[in-house]
Order: structure tokens, then sequence, then C-alpha cells
């Protein structure tokens, strides 16, 4: 049977046909691309996709299937997905479905067919912008482009408000380990709560391997509730979208400042650096991939980094507030700070990777120390 037709269309007028491989539909949000080569399921379920249709540049997109172990999410969060090539035949030990099935049980368009390389090269120049995929037989395109035009901007949108837990909860799990798949740890010497604005899972194994205990908390959770609680240190996580207006967010933050150890990861990074009084601005194409160089600045060592986000703190700001710990070497932009009076710190990148490479993980042990240096204050 030949695949429904789809079509992508972008704000600026640019659009592209090809063949639809996932959920009959419509689909809407903010266009980016991910340099990542693999992990395309980690990318999926990453919640600070929230509101964003994601192209992959690698031409050969699900080789190797979907599993249930290796999401980072309970559900995915994509809008919509566009790659060059479906791999028809996926091939896995691990592979419980193929990408498509995968993509259709979760209602998830998807786009194939189409030059995505072009496409990479349209969003590197004129930035990210709006966009729909469409698989209905209606495709004209003026139509197309006047209800693209009508999508709301990510820009002073709370994304977060869509993808935090609605309650509170233990996680104990660990990173994989072959052939156990991820343990399970229970009570450890220190015990951390994470604000989740869009938490991956991995974050949290790290975590747990670090032999700490780990509560993750809705969004909205005051300061005075975690206070009460008694942690040892306290994780903002990542997360989707602006973190301008989460004004929520940013006054939790501030009242914790300075009464306990913080450590921010991404969405958290850009919330502590706005609790602080600096601030952040849109890029122009974001930070999406398993392949960006960051240099720390302390050391002069280059980490190979796994990043995804489309805000970023002003360096300038940050003067006199705190400082600069790493800079990204593609564009120069803020990718870490720290405060050691009180006790903070925080990257823009993933340190927990997945998908991605992991030379960042030492962070997690910095956190720790703090802690260990926080009780002996």
């Amino acid at each position: 049977m030949a695949s429904k037709e789809a079509i992508l269309v972008l704000e600026k007028g640019a659009y592209f046909k090809g063949q639809s491989f996932g959920y009959d539909g419509d689909a809407e949000g903010e266009i980016v691309f991910n340099t990542s080569m693999t992990g395309y399921q980690e990318i999926l379920t990453d919640p600070s996709y929230k509101g964003q249709i994601v192209t992959m540049t690698y031409p050969l997109i699900g080789n190797y299937g979907c599993n249930f172990e290796d999401t980072e999410s309970y559900r995915p969060w994509i809008e919509g997905f566009v790659i060059k090539e479906l791999a028809g035949y996926p091939s896995s030990w691990r592979k419980e479905e193929s990408l498509a099935d995968y993509l259709k049980k979760h209602k998830i368009v998807a786009i194939q067919g189409i030059d995505t390389r072009k496409l990479t090269r349209i969003i590197r120049s004129g930035g990210a912008q709006r966009a729909l995929i469409s698989t209905s037989d209606d495709n004209n395109i003026k139509t197309l482009l006047s209800r693209v035009r009508k999508i709301p901007s990510i820009v002073g949108r709370d994304l977060v408000k869509e993808v935090t837990s609605p309650k509170a909860y233990w996680w104990r799990k660990n990173p994989y380990v072959w052939p156990k798949g991820y343990p399970e740890k229970k009570r450890f010497k220190y015990f951390v709560i994470v604000y989740d604005f869009g938490v991956k899972r991995n974050i949290l194994r790290n975590l747990v391997n670090h032999k700490v205990d780990v509560l993750v908390v809705p969004a909205k959770t005051s300061w005075q509730d975690i206070l009460r609680k008694k942690p040892n240190g306290v994780l903002l996580s990542n997360g989707p979208g602006d973190p301008a207006p989460l004004a929520y967010a940013i006054d939790n933050i501030k009242n914790l400042i300075g009464k306990i150890p913080i450590f921010g990861i991404c969405l958290g990074h850009q919330l502590l650096a706005l609790a602080l009084g600096a601030k952040t601005y849109k890029l122009k194409f974001g930070h999406h991939g398993a392949n960006h160089p960051v240099k720390k600045l302390e050391t002069g060592c280059i980490e190979i980094t796994s990043q995804n986000h489309g805000f970023a703190v002003g360096i300038d700001s940050l003067q006199g507030i705190a400082k600069l710990t790493h800079i990204n070497l593609n564009d120069m932009t803020a990718e870490g700070l720290i405060l050691r009076e009180k006790f903070l710190f925080s990257v823009q990148y993933h340190p927990e990777s997945s998908p991605g490479p992991q030379d960042s993980r030492y962070l997690f042990c910095e956190f720790v120390r703090m802690m260990d240096n926080f009780k002996g204050k």
C-alpha cells in the first residue's frame, strides 16, 4: 500500500512534500533541527521538546526500532517528527516495535522523504520558526500558510505546566546495566529534591547512581514545602520553552538560594540565572544535538555535550552576579555558572546525556561534593 502524502509548511513560506509515516493528522509547533546520529527515542520523549517539531539531520532514522526501557519520560512530547528516510527493516535485539508503530500509537504526526539538509539550512539562516505538518487531503499552500502564521509563539508561554508531574514521587532506578536493565537502589546518605520542570529520567538515574535518594516534585511546589522536607540539596531540572514567564519558579528559587545547595540543568540553569538577577534571550535556532563542544574555563578542557534548548543566559548580565564556568565554542554563549559562597552552580547542557556523550557526568560528583561541604558549613 502506498504511503499517504504529507506536507510541511514553514511560516516564512518554504514548504516540503513527502510521505506520512506516523499518525494521520496535523502537527503544529516551532521547528528545530537535531544533529544527533542516534538516540531518536530519547529525543522523542524529552519533555524539553514540548511545543516543537523536530527535524533529524542524520539521513536514516529508525534502524534499531523502539523499546520501552530507553524512554526519557512516560510518553513522547514532540509535536511532530521530520526525517529524510525511515529505515524499512529495523533490527536490534532490544527492539519491541518499529518507530512508525511507536509514533502511530502515541499519535505523533511525522513526515519522511524530504530534503532535510535544505530544511536545516533554512532554519540555520532564517532561525527557528513556526511550522505545520499536515496529512490531510486539503494541501492548499496558501491555506496552510495562513494557519501556520496563527500558531502561538513559544516566547512568553508557560510550557512547563504541561509537562510537570501532577504529584511528587520517589525515583529509585540506576543507569542501565547490561543485562540487568535499570537496577533499583534504596536508602542513601543524601536526599535530593528535584524540581520537575520537564525532567529527563537519566538525570534521576545518575543521581541515584551517585548514592542519592531522589524525590521528584511538581514545578509549583513552594520553597517552604521544600525546606520542610529537609533535603541535602535541590536540583532544578531541564524543561521546555521560555524561562522568563515562569515567575513562580523564579520566586521559589530566589528563596532557596543560600539556604541549600542547588544544581541547575538546562532550563534549571536559566531559571537559576534569572533568580540571581541575570537575563535570558532567545537563540536564533537553538542548540539541539549530542555533539556540541563546550569549554570548561577553569581547566581549558573541552567537553562534547548533549544539548537541547532554545534560550540562553546573557553573559554580560552575569557580571557581578555569578562566575561564568563554561562557554559554547560554536557561538560563544554561556554554558555554566557558579556562586560558591551560595553553594550553587548550573550548566546549560545535559550532563546525563541520553542521547549523547558522557563527558560531563562528573558534574553529579561535584553536586555531591557541594552537599558534603554544605554539611560542614
